[in-house]
C-alpha cells in the first residue's frame, strides 16, 4: 500500500487558500482545509452571507438608508437610556442598602450594650443570691449549736 497524497491549492475571492489533500491508496474522503493567504493569519473568517454585504455600495441619499439610519438612531437611544436608568436603579438600591445596614449596625450596638448591662445585673444578682443562701447541711448545724455540741 503506497501512502503517497497529492495537494491541490486554490484561493478564493476573499483570500483564502483552500487545500485539497487525496490520498491515492486509502479510501477516506477529500477533506478540504481553510488555511489563510497571509502568514500571520490576519483576521476573523467572515461567513459567506456578510461578505456580499462588506462590498456592495449604500446610496446614503436613499429613504431605505434614512430609515435603517433612523431605525439604528432610536436603537442606541432606547439603549443608551435603559443603561442610564439601571445605572440609577443601582445606584438607588446601594444607597438604600447602605441606610439599612447603618441601621441594623446601630441596633447591634444597642442590643450588645443591652446585653451587657442584663448580664452585668444577672451576675450580681447570682452573687448576692449565692452569698445569702447556705446550703441545707450547714444551715441547720449554725441554727442549733446546742446540737453540735453533743
Amino acid at each position: 500500500m503506497s501512502k503517497t497524497s497529492q495537494q491541490n491549492t486554490t484561493t478564493d475571492a476573499s483570500g483564502v487558500s483552500v487545500i485539497h489533500t487525496q490520498a491515492h491508496s486509502s479510501g477516506l474522503q477529500q477533506v478540504p482545509q481553510l488555511v489563510p493567504v497571509s502568514p500571520g493569519g490576519g483576521g476573523k473568517a467572515v461567513p459567506p452571507s456578510k461578505q456580499g454585504k462588506k462590498n456592495s455600495f449604500v446610496d446614503r441619499n436613499s429613504d431605505e438608508y434614512r430609515q435603517r439610519r433612523e431605525r439604528n438612531n432610536m436603537a442606541v437611544k432606547k439603549s443608551r437610556l435603559k443603561s442610564k436608568q439601571k445605572a440609577q436603579d443601582t445606584l438607588q438600591r446601594v444607597n438604600q442598602l447602605k441606610e439599612e445596614n447603618e441601621r441594623l449596625e446601630a441596633k447591634i450596638k444597642l442590643l450588645t450594650k443591652e446585653l451587657s448591662v442584663l448580664k452585668d445585673l444577672f451576675l450580681e444578682h447570682a452573687h448576692n443570691f449565692a452569698d445569702n443562701v447556705q446550703p441545707v447541711g450547714t444551715e441547720t448545724a449554725t441554727t442549733n449549736p446546742e446540737n453540735s455540741g453533743q
